[in-house]
């Protein structure tokens, strides 16, 4: 497990940076064992802000018997306790800390988004009026995920998080004005040429009040405005499945052909989930210069500095977008050494970083 002192500072950047607790707020804390050393750091800091926390823990195993046992009534049932939870909270942070990231891989992935279909209006609910952020407590099989050791593995989960989130605000400010200034996006890249339009969208920057670590600006294409093809050199992973070589055709919209080099029966699968599926949700740029090798983890992978991530399925309504979906996958295509992302023509990743510049007092390498 880390230090103290970083497991105490990413506390503090939680509770007071990304969901700004108050006095006589509640504030839940959900996680698993594996995640106790943080959840009792961040306990201790929603106290001295004078709010009232309210601690949700969870066992690994519990989701994987759920999915195993659990028939179509079961995971179509929506919680009251949880539907009630959802209403009343201030705030959510969602410590993410895995003792097996493969724990669901065997579960049919339809399974897993009828249960996602069936709990949207709480996810919904949490989004629309509650302060959250997602994080995570490094763990071994975090850290074997990336081929790397525990140690290795939280000083490069650390440093990503270890920004200067004041620097990194006034740098998307800047990235907001402009894309809401655009109208159409080009990403251009090995094997890709792919155009929508974002116009009148909103774009939202996370500088860590969403995510921890954080790093990206995203807004919603219009729905029937992407048109090309894409190739995505990271592996996109879903329920613990991975599914790599992922092609992408689309027509007015909508994916109209997808192959992938390995397990392709699941992307298609989670294609024909439901009509939303097929068309793109999310585009988002990665700005963080701490993020610089691939995790198979979302949460860092795609804050990567020098990337675009694209998500099929549902969109985030602040941001404008309208497509319902049970699925939201995000994919993330490299461009730090081939390809670039154009806003009505103009070039935005030069160099692997945004603007072609590392902001003060962020730290890369």
């Amino acid at each position: 497990m880390g230090s103290n002192k970083m497991v105490l500072r990413l506390a503090n950047i939680l509770v007071h940076h990304s969901v700004k607790a108050k006095k006589g707020e509640i504030v839940r804390i959900s996680c698993s064992e594996l995640g106790k050393p943080l959840a009792l750091a961040v306990y201790c800091e929603v106290l001295r802000a004078r709010a009232h926390p309210l601690l949700s823990v969870g066992f690994d195993d519990a989701a994987r018997i759920f999915f195993e046992e659990a028939g179509d009534e079961q995971i179509a049932h929506l919680p009251p306790t949880n539907l009630y939870e959802a209403k009343r909270i201030d705030a959510d942070i969602v410590i993410v800390a895995p003792g097996n990231t493969r724990a669901l891989s065997h579960i049919p992935p339809k399974k897993l988004a009828d249960k996602r279909k069936a709990t949207r209006p709480i996810s919904e609910i949490v989004l629309r009026r509650v302060r959250w952020v997602l994080t995570n407590f490094p763990t071994e099989a975090l850290a074997q995920e990336t081929d790397r050791s525990l140690p290795e593995y939280e000083k490069l989960y650390y440093r990503a998080v270890e920004q200067d989130w004041g620097a990194m605000a006034k740098m998307f400010r800047r990235a907001k004005r402009i894309m809401e200034r655009s109208s159409q996006v080009r990403i251009v890249g090995k094997e890709t040429e792919l155009s929508f339009s974002i116009r009148g969208r909103k774009a939202i920057p996370c500088a860590g009040e969403y995510n921890m670590p954080d790093g990206e600006i995203f807004t919603a294409p219009l729905e029937s405005s992407t048109e090309g093809t894409i190739l995505y050199e990271f592996p996109a992973i879903y329920g613990g499945r991975e599914v790599s070589g992922i092609r992408l055709v689309f027509r007015k919209g909508k994916v109209v052909d997808a192959s992938a080099e390995k397990n392709e029966s699941m992307l298609k699968e989670m294609l024909a989930a439901d009509p939303g599926a097929r068309i793109l949700g999310e585009f988002g740029i990665g700005a963080n210069a701490g993020v610089t090798a691939f995790t198979r983890d979302i949460l860092l992978d795609e804050k990567m500095g020098g990337t675009v991530h694209l998500a099929i399925g549902r969109s985030y309504a602040e941001s404008g977008g309208k497509n319902a979906s049970a699925v939201h996958w995000d994919m993330i295509k490299d461009l730090r050494r081939e390809g670039e992302l154009y806003l009505d023509g103009r070039p935005v990743l030069r160099t692997g970083y945004l603007f072609g510049k590392v902001p003060p007092g962020m730290k890369g390498r």
